[in-house]
């Protein structure tokens, strides 16, 4: 069985006993989410940086204590989320999203590219203007792919505390990215 069929846990209980291969390829699979995940929230990319890095220290350095009782992608996100909480107590960065930095299709022709960037710049500023909560509970719908049940458990909230800040947060975007429609 290669790494690759390797289900995420059974590489985080391999890394904690010490084979470095399977770190490898947790970041491999993950770094995307998770640098998205960052970016979108803090609006920095520095920050996004210094977050990721301390994401994955801190995987390395809890590995050894994880238990799956849940998904891997549940702890990482809330990890994730911890950092992030952390981040905004200690400097106090201005809320929003980043514009969404991500490389445009290099096929794409300067038409599809300018669109692309306003569509994202228009995401970009529609996610800012959600309440804290509810753009949390988006993103990790959106990023992570994650249940609602799982972002519950990475927010701290209740199951139907959850499904109302997706539900209110997909309402405010739609009628926030009618006015770019």
């Amino acid at each position: 069985m290669t790494v690759e069929q390797v289900s995420d846990e059974d590489l985080v209980t391999r890394f904690a006993r010490g084979d470095a291969a399977a770190f490898e390829a947790l970041y491999r699979r993950h770094e995307t989410r998770i640098w998205r995940y960052l970016l979108r929230h803090v609006g920095s990319r520095a920050l996004a940086e210094d977050l990721m890095q301390d994401v994955w220290f801190a995987v390395a350095r809890e590995a050894h204590r994880y238990r799956p009782q849940a998904r891997f992608t549940t702890w990482l996100f809330t990890l994730a989320h911890h950092r992030m909480i952390d981040s905004f107590r200690a400097q106090r960065p201005q809320a929003g999203a980043a514009a969404l930095d991500e490389l445009p299709d290099a096929g794409a022709g300067p038409l599809a590219l300018a669109l692309a960037g306003d569509e994202r710049a228009a995401l970009a500023k529609t996610l800012g203007q959600l309440p804290p909560e509810q753009r949390e509970a988006f993103l990790l719908q959106a990023e992570a792919d994650l249940p609602v049940e799982e972002i519950a458990a990475v927010m701290g909230s209740s199951f139907e505390t959850t499904k109302s800040r997706l539900r209110y947060a997909r309402e405010k975007l739609r009628g926030l990215l009618q006015e770019y429609a």
